[in-house]
Order: C-alpha cells, then structure tokens, then sequence
C-alpha cells in the first residue's frame, strides 16, 4: 500500500476519551486531547516557558534542535525544562499522560525528556521525521515511544503548527529523501490542547508565517525502559524533584527499575 492509499484526509477530532484517542493514533498516529491545561496552571507555564527562554537568551546559552534547517535561526529549543519549573512535574506526570503512556507503550516506562520549541516569526521549519530513527530498522511493529506536545499558545497554520503526515507509521519506517515533499496537515488546537502522537508518525515543525506571533510548544518525550533516556536525569534534574517525586514519577525517571539501570543488583530507589 502506498503512502497515499494510507493517508487519511484529515485530522482526528479532539477528543477526551482515552479508548478513541488511542483508536486516533492507530489510524492517524495522533489524538488531539483538548482543554487539558486551563486557567492559572496554562498561564503559569506559558510564563515559566518564556522567561526560561529569555534567560537562555540573555545568558548566550540559546540553543537549537538538529532537526532544524541550518539557515533557519527562527526556532529556539529549551531543553530539560522539568528542572527550570516545578510548573512541568504538572506536565511531564500528568495524568491523561501517563494514561497514554500506559497503553500505548505498557509499563514501566521511561520519561525520556521534556523539552520545548518556540517558533518564531518568519520560519521555523523543521526537517521531516519521525521520532524513532533512535531504533534500527526493519522497525518493530508496535511504537518504541511516544510524544506528548503540550500547546501553550494556540497552534495554527499562520504560526507554525505541527505538520503531520497522518498515517504514515502505517509505513513503518523513516521518511527518506524521495518522502521530503509528502503532504502534510498543520495540526490546529487551542492553547492548553495536548496532542499525542506515537514515534513512527512524520511530521515538523510548520513554517510561521506571521509577522510578530511566537508558538510555544512542550514536548514531553516517553519510551519503552529498554532504551537511553534522551535526558540524563541523574547529571541534569533538580534534587528536589527526585526528593519529592511519587512512586510513578520515580519509574519514568528511571530511578524506580526493574531488570535495567540497577545499583548492585537492587533498584537505585
């Protein structure tokens, strides 16, 4: 079956319910989740987001994302924000997350980052992928991992929103060369919308076409626990965060284990 004959016409619709969401990522590769973050809890991390980014900048500690084109320095990556806010702990454990966690990749798990892009005006294309190019192929048939995007301002066409090629982990591989110009829908959602999408699904970041508008995104980042977490908790968290973390938080930072990352045999917590 060709990549056409597998694309569906449009995205899912926002739904809160677990089982169709999950219907959603099996036929599309993402679930729209509306109104999760509302109210003070999104105003505070939106906040807590930019100012993170303006330290960044104001200390040249600004970075950037592989993925992104080289001649395009519209795009700006804050990385490890669980240690910059306590406002992500609400984020990267929240529960309608680590409910997806659970079904899609079982458990335990592993929370392999949690980082944010903001776009800004006048670019911020990103190459075409898909998040598993960390896993050899032939792929295995079920996702190794998983994105949460947590929108924190409203994702539109204009501005940049995540483009997808819905259907495409269908293919079971990474795009290649001849798939850089494939189709692709800008996934559109409110500020406080999360979007859920499994590792094979392609997709970028859009192009932002506005003159003065900045589209902040948070993507936390989870994985089957057979593999490296893209964060290295131990050297980057915050102390107080692992000193306060529940028994779920502990498991999906890798400190809680079974099997793998053991001290002397015995898990390290």
């Amino acid at each position: 079956m060709t990549l056409a004959e597998r694309r569906p016409a449009a995205l899912p619709t926002p739904t809160r319910d677990l089982q169709q969401g999950l219907k959603d990522i099996r036929e599309y590769g993402l679930a729209i989740v509306p109104d999760l973050l509302t109210g003070d809890t999104l105003k505070r991390a939106r906040e807590a987001l930019y100012r993170a980014a303006e330290s960044d900048r104001a200390r040249t500690r600004e970075t950037r994302f592989g993925l992104d084109y080289a001649h395009d320095t519209t795009n700006q990556r804050v990385w490890n924000v669980l240690s910059r806010d306590p406002v992500f702990e609400d984020l990267a454990f929240h529960a309608t997350a680590v409910g997806y966690v659970r079904a899609l990749l079982g458990w335990p798990a592993l929370l392999g980052n949690i980082s944010a892009n903001i776009t800004g005006p006048g670019g911020g294309e990103m190459v075409l992928h898909a998040d598993q190019i960390f896993a050899p192929e032939p792929w295995p048939a079920e996702p190794q991992g998983m994105n949460v995007a947590w929108c924190l301002d409203d994702f539109t066409e204009a501005n940049g929103a995540t483009r997808f090629v819905a259907g495409s982990h269908k293919l079971n591989r990474a795009p290649r060369a001849e798939d850089a110009g494939a189709a692709t829908m800008a996934m559109e959602a409110p500020a406080g919308s999360a979007v859920v999408f499994e590792s094979r699904v392609w997709h970028k970041t859009g192009i932002n076409t506005t003159a003065a508008e900045h589209r902040a995104g948070v993507f936390a980042w989870y994985t089957r626990p057979i593999y490296r977490t893209q964060e290295n908790w131990f050297l980057s968290l915050k102390p107080e965060v692992r000193q306060f973390a529940t028994e779920e938080m502990l498991v999906l930072l890798g400190y809680k284990t079974q099997g793998f990352g053991l001290v002397n045999g015995a898990s390290p917590a």
